[in-house]
């Protein structure tokens, strides 16, 4: 599979790709490694993140990618971290389309290391060069340091998100 961004970053060579199915219990653990995500994922049972992983890859609006880092001194590339983007169509600001940007996780034992930037960074670009005229996100309210991290990027605080949970 071909690298969609290669990357120097402090540890090693950073890459970005498509995740493939194999990448799933490496996907699921990046999520469930905080307070949030290990009330919410569940790697026992891997159907529900294999279903959901076959109805992205079948969607060129969803792209669900991983992140390895191949260690500056040699060895295996791992899996370190994710995201999902989506491109959704939309009526309002003239018919614009925007991309969502979510799950965005880095191994915790990397976080400072550059690699959230570089994933979003392309994240960015890629929403651009589909012609996006906005990029949304959400982040629990709990997540200071990511709401730091977002804002340093660019993002603003506009609007005030709410869920139900079905």
């Amino acid at each position: 599979m071909p690298f969609l961004l290669t990357s120097d970053v402090d540890g090693g060579t950073f890459r970005l790709r498509g995740a493939l199915r194999a990448d799933l219990p490496a996907i699921v653990s990046l999520l469930a490694d905080d307070s949030l995500g290990s009330g919410r994922e569940r790697a026992a049972d891997m159907a529900p993140y294999e279903r959901a992983f076959e109805a992205l890859d079948a969607d060129p609006s969803h792209l669900l990618i991983v992140g390895e880092l191949l260690p500056g001194g040699g060895g295996d590339a791992a899996v370190v971290a994710t995201f999902q983007l989506s491109f959704l169509p939309g009526i309002s600001r003239q018919g614009a389309w925007r991309s969502q940007i979510e799950g965005v996780r880095v191994a915790d034992s990397l976080r400072g290391n550059g690699i959230g930037n570089v994933m979003v960074q392309w994240a960015i670009d890629e929403s651009r060069r589909r012609g996006c005229a906005l990029m949304q996100l959400t982040t629990h309210k709990t997540r200071l340091a990511a709401h730091r991290f977002y804002e340093r990027l660019g993002f603003e605080a506009s609007h005030q998100g709410m869920k139900l949970t079905l």
